[in-house]
């Protein structure tokens, strides 16, 4: 196992907060591999890259010798996670959060070792509490303290609904690492407080307080808003090698270096070795196709990474991409027609061109077919083909 500092210089690598440093070290010495816990709700079928910021960390603790505990929230995904939302969550029936946990397990062990990994369900205590003892558990927070929860309080305040059972959300999620003993949670920045709740809710059950690890929320391809499939601005980590390929190869310059950071395994000093590279004059384009290559091979092997860069005049469904794909920005000030979006990027001749190629499925986005009422986003960023020959990366920025 590497020394504490070797170790605390992996566990920090692009994380947002470590709470409380002094205390992680201290079981860190202790030299016995800890318990690392993140949940994930399975409220959506497929994952992004944004979502695999946290497995990354994950697989970065197993490789330094540590247990891994992937919590598929199968209980908390009933109840839906409110952590920034301004308007009470829809909950998902229980047939929905298992098919989409078992499409979230073939997904992560592209990341993770499965024989490293212990994979938990947390409707596994909490289907056995009963209801005295779920009672006990709500009595050990207030109403006061869980309005000091930045999304309730504006909720509050602006007479928004809260309902009853969004309060239990952050209370299940804490009583997760009481029963799994959990030595450190991981989350993004909007779980802090569901986070520090597990802190409060072990030593209120006599364990010792678990340390949190916040890791940052990934900025899409547009390196602006936060990556989301309703904005346009991600990479599915299930969608075909070039399309992946060419979304990371396009990705701008500046944000690269926090792409490398928060999803490559290559090390900071061969990621400052680029850097170098860059500002000696390297093309930066040169090293985004190493990041690109290197995220493809993971989750589709080192073959199709290899065959990504392809060009192929009538093969994106196939998820091959030209090499020299041009990115073009519209601006807008609503969401657009997607013959609209074509006609004003250049890549038909005119509007009704667009719509001829729309009915014959001529024009795909992202790889797939789309048809004359396909709406494109503002602010959404997608690869676009018009025919057999007319590729590009458009972005629609509001005026």
């Amino acid at each position: 196992m590497k020394s504490v500092e070797e170790q605390l210089a992996l566990i920090k690598r692009g994380a947002e907060e470590l709470l409380v440093e002094s205390e992680l070290i201290e079981k860190l010495k202790r030299g016995q591999p800890l318990r690392i816990k993140a949940g994930f709700d399975p409220t959506a079928p497929d994952l992004h890259l944004g979502h695999t910021v946290l497995i990354n960390k994950l697989r970065q603790f197993q490789d330094l010798g540590h247990q891994v505990i992937f919590l598929i929230g199968d209980f908390t995904g009933m109840i839906g996670d409110p952590s920034g939302k301004s308007a009470t969550r829809p909950p998902l029936t229980r047939e929905q959060v298992l098919d989409n946990a078992e499409t979230y397990k073939t997904q992560v062990f592209k990341i993770l070792d499965p024989a490293k990994t212990e994979v938990a369900f947390n409707s596994t205590w909490m289907d056995q509490m009963g209801p005295a003892d779920f009672i006990r558990l709500t009595s050990q927070y207030t109403v006061a303290r869980m309005l000091e929860r930045d999304d309730f309080d504006k909720r509050y305040k602006t007479s928004q609904p809260i309902a009853i059972h969004e309060f239990l959300y952050p209370l299940v999620q804490g009583y997760d690492s009481v029963a799994l003993r959990a030595d450190v949670e991981l989350g993004g920045t909007d779980q802090k407080f569901n986070l520090l709740m597990g802190r409060e809710l072990q030593r209120g059950y006599g364990q010792e307080a678990q340390c949190i690890l916040t890791m940052p929320l990934l900025e899409g391809l547009d390196g602006v808003k936060k990556m989301s499939k309703s904005l346009g601005n991600y990479v599915g980590i299930q969608e075909a090698p070039g399309v992946m390929y060419g979304k990371l190869v396009s990705i701008p310059d500046v944000l690269m270096w926090r792409y490398f950071e928060l999803l490559s395994f290559r090390s900071m000093d061969e990621i400052n070795a680029f850097r170098a590279d860059v500002e000696a004059g390297a093309n930066p384009r040169d090293i985004k196709i190493k990041l690109a290559e290197e995220i493809v091979a993971r989750f589709h092997g080192e073959e199709a990474a290899a065959n990504a860069h392809r060009a192929a005049g009538n093969r994106m469904k196939d998820g091959e991409l030209p090499d020299d794909l041009p990115e073009i920005e519209l601006t807008a000030a609503e969401d657009m027609p997607i013959a609209a979006v074509l006609n004003k990027a250049g890549l038909v001749k005119n509007a009704a061109a667009a719509r001829d190629l729309l009915g014959s499925g001529g024009v795909r986005i992202d790889g797939e077919v789309v048809d004359r009422a396909y709406i494109y986003k503002l602010g959404a960023t997608h690869v676009c083909q018009a025919g057999k020959k007319a590729f590009a990366r458009i972005v629609l920025k509001p005026e």
